[in-house]
């Protein structure tokens, strides 16, 4: 599985933003193991320093954790992994008003398009 990188920001920084996607979302389920960094540069097509630089920036941030002898592992703190997808949705959130304002549109039609646009599988169980 190769993934797309794009030039305006350094790869190890996509990596944080896309492994934090992966916890908050239930991709990474918490208390399970991460691959090893050799594995995910493998996958991610990256030089294992890279994989390595992001995991530790999420372990410093809480999000992971290391046990001796057995590898890392994703935070089972729901209340910090709630914490962080607030701020990714409000940081994305952000983006997109500032993008639609751009665009000229106003608040209601923001909303309007939303509620056309929202479909049945974009829905959480």
């Amino acid at each position: 599985m190769s993934h797309e990188f794009n030039h305006h920001q350094p790869i190890y920084r996509q990596l944080i933003d896309h492994f934090c996607q992966l916890i908050v979302s239930g991709s990474w389920v918490a208390g399970d193991r991460v691959d090893s960094v050799r594995n995910l540069a493998v996958l991610y097509e990256v030089n294992p320093n890279t994989i390595q630089k992001a995991l530790s920036e999420l372990e410093r941030e809480g999000l992971l954790y290391t046990e001796r002898t057995s590898g890392r592992f994703i935070t089972r703190d729901q209340h910090l992994i709630k914490l962080v997808r607030q701020q990714l949705a409000c940081e994305k959130t952000e983006q997109f008003i500032t993008q639609m304002t751009a665009l000229g549109c106003s608040k209601e039609e923001l909303v309007e398009l939303i509620h056309q646009n929202w479909r049945s599988d974009h829905v959480i169980d």
